[in-house]
This record gives C-alpha cells, structure tokens and sequence, in this order.
C-alpha cells in the first residue's frame, strides 16, 4: 500500500506549479524565501542544496564561488569598507 502512495507522489505533474511560478513574481519571491528560511535553519538541507546547485546550475555555482572568492580577496570587510 505504501508504495503504491509513494508511486503516486512521484508521479505528480509538477508542470502548473512551474508555471505559476513563473507568471506570479510575488509566488516566486515567497517560494524562494520558504527555501532560504529551510537552508539557513537546517544544515542537511543546506548541504543538499548547494549539492543541487554545484551539479543542476553550473553557472549559479560558479557566480557563488567567485563571490566567495571576491569576499576573502578583500578580507572579509564589511561591504561599507570594502572596494566595490
């Protein structure tokens, strides 16, 4: 019974959900709040989205490391002391 459950869930069709998301800014900006909220209070969840983001957005993960790397460049000053 379970896995019949668990073969329903993984069939859902995610596509209305995306594309809400897309049409409605205000529903992105709160789905991306919900996730910043679980990755700053969970540390497993944080782990498992930088995992998601080094290997399904590239891109994203290389503008985050160069950030990174900006940020130690210029000592970890605050952004009011620092060269911009």
């Amino acid at each position: 019974m379970k896995t019949k459950k668990l073969k329903q869930q993984n069939s859902i069709d995610f596509e209305p959900f995306y594309q809400a998301l897309e049409d409605d800014n205000k529903l992105l900006k709160e789905a991306f709040k919900t996730v910043l909220e679980m990755v700053s209070t969970d540390p497993k969840v944080a782990k498992k989205i930088a995992q998601l983001i080094k290997e399904d957005f590239h891109g994203l993960y290389k503008e985050v490391v160069a950030l990174y790397t900006t940020d130690k460049e210029q000592g970890n000053t605050p952004s009011c002391c620092g060269v911009n």
